[in-house]
């Protein structure tokens, strides 16, 4: 089957079987491509421009969420 490089646009052969892991650089067609992806993400140049959507709670989450801020907790807190 062919596939398309994400990173340089090149199309070469993608042979995988099901039942066995992916190529070690898919979806790129190099290390090279791969790394230079990873390159983008660590220097930032990636961006997600949209707007993340409101957080719809229900009735049950907003009173726990109530509960955790009169004992002066909140959820990050939890996380850590």
């Amino acid at each position: 089957m062919e596939h398309t490089c994400s990173m340089c646009g090149t199309t070469y052969d993608f042979v995988w079987k099901e039942g066995t892991p992916l190529p070690k650089n898919f979806p790129f067609c190099s290390a090279r491509c791969k790394a230079t992806d990873l390159s983008k993400w660590i220097n930032e140049e990636y961006a997600i421009n949209t707007p993340l959507p409101e957080t719809i709670l229900s009735d049950t989450e907003r009173e726990l969420l109530a509960e955790l801020a009169e004992l002066g907790l909140r959820i990050e807190d939890e996380k850590a």
